[in-house]
Parts: structure tokens; C-alpha cells; sequence
């Protein structure tokens, strides 16, 4: 599976493959950290392809989630960017790995949502209480709020992820994950996923599930009724 992996995300890229490009070590780790996770994805038939950026651009993350034409595009944008493991920085090297494979589940969470035609839906059951206006600063917090809902969810499925394949290292990636979220910039931001992480302490919350996703569903709705 980690062979199909590298050979996808270089031709996908028709300037690496033309050029016989390889990808470079940073890609290559990444890559065999998210095997599990998309070899997962790929035995529930999400529709995933792997994009390897050949320069990241100032404002590329280096590990993201896309859409385009029903597809879910995961992309790296590793090449260049100096913040590529900014985030593993503080992290031992031994539990890298865990972590890289928990972060992958996160966008593979997001590609979940989008496949299920679910994407800034609410479960059901939920409604708002307001409908906000397309544009202006209402506008504006809805987009943040429905961003939030949706990295809310795919923090869940990291965190299920975690606790279903990997238990034993729970606890040190909720702690990481908890640690980032807790620094957030701006209460209420796209990535403030506070109102969920909270309930995520005891592995043992996740019941056991068909899926990670539906594991994960049953706090992501709890989560709701606190989020702001």
C-alpha cells in the first residue's frame, strides 16, 4: 500500500512525474505515517487523491484537506515551507509517528463529511437558531462557526482514531492536541475546537463503533450544544 501511496502522489503532479521527480524524505515520512489512515479511507471507498505541491506557497499549511469535482484532494505543501514540523517541534521523535497518522485522520475526517454530502451540515436533529446573512459581519462569524463545526468533527476522528488503533498513546496526543488548540489566537476562531477537545480527556468515551467517523460523531454532536 505505501508503494501505491508514493507512486500516486508523484503523478499526480505531472511536473514531478514528466521530470521523474522523487518525493523528498520530509513527504516520504509523512507519507508512510498516513498509510494506515488512507489505506482505511481507501476500503470505504472515499474518493481521495494525493497532491504534492511542487513549492509551497507563504499561506500553505503543510498537510490540508481539499475539494474539487466530488474528489477529496489531500495536499502537501511541504517543499520550501519552513513551518513544515513546526508543530512536532515540542513532541518526542518516537511519538512522531502516532501523531503524523492521527493528523492525517483529522483531514481524512474532513473528506468523510464531504463524501457523506454532509459538509457544514448539522446532524440530525440540530437546527439553527437563526439564519445569518450571506455577507458582512454575520456573514463572516457563520463561515467562522461553520468552520469550527467542521475541524471540531475531524479532531474527533483524529482522537478516535487514536484511542481505537492506537490506546496506548492517547494520552500524549490529546495532550498535543489540547496544547494547540488551547493557543489558538481568537476565542471562537476556525480553529478553536475547544467545546470538543474538553470532553475528549478519557479515551474511553469513544464507544466502539462501525468507524472512527461514527465514533466520533457522537461527541462532535455533544460538542454542538456547548459550542458558541
Amino acid at each position: 500500500m505505501f508503494k501505491q501511496l508514493l507512486f500516486a502522489a508523484i503523478t499526480t503532479v505531472p511536473a514531478l512525474a514528466h521530470a521523474g521527480a522523487q518525493l523528498t524524505e520530509i513527504e516520504t515520512r509523512w507519507l508512510k505515517a498516513a498509510a494506515p489512515v488512507l489505506a482505511y479511507a481507501q476500503r470505504l471507498k472515499l474518493p481521495i487523491d494525493i497532491i504534492v505541491q511542487p513549492r509551497a506557497r507563504p499561506s500553505d499549511v503543510p498537510l490540508a484537506m481539499g475539494f474539487m469535482d466530488g474528489r477529496c484532494k489531500l495536499v502537501l505543501s511541504m517543499r520550501g515551507n519552513p513551518d513544515a514540523e513546526k508543530l512536532l517541534d515540542s513532541v518526542p521523535q518516537e511519538q512522531r509517528g502516532v501523531l503524523m497518522e492521527a493528523m492525517a485522520a483529522h483531514e481524512v475526517g474532513h473528506c468523510w463529511r464531504y463524501a457523506q454530502g454532509a459538509w457544514h451540515a448539522l446532524p440530525t436533529g440540530f437546527t439553527e437558531t437563526a439564519a445569518a446573512p450571506a455577507s458582512g459581519p454575520a456573514g463572516e462569524s457563520a463561515a467562522l462557526r461553520d468552520s469550527r463545526r467542521e475541524e471540531g468533527f475531524a479532531d474527533m476522528v483524529a482522537l478516535a482514531w487514536t484511542q481505537r488503533f492506537h490506546a496506548d498513546s492517547y494520552g500524549p496526543v490529546y495532550a498535543w492536541l489540547a496544547a494547540v488548540r488551547a493557543e489558538q489566537p481568537a476565542a471562537g476562531g476556525a480553529h478553536d475546537t475547544r467545546a470538543w477537545v474538553s470532553l475528549a480527556a478519557d479515551g474511553g468515551v469513544f464507544k466502539q463503533a462501525a468507524t472512527p467517523f461514527d465514533a466520533a460523531g457522537v461527541l462532535w454532536r455533544a460538542g454542538l450544544l456547548s459550542d458558541d
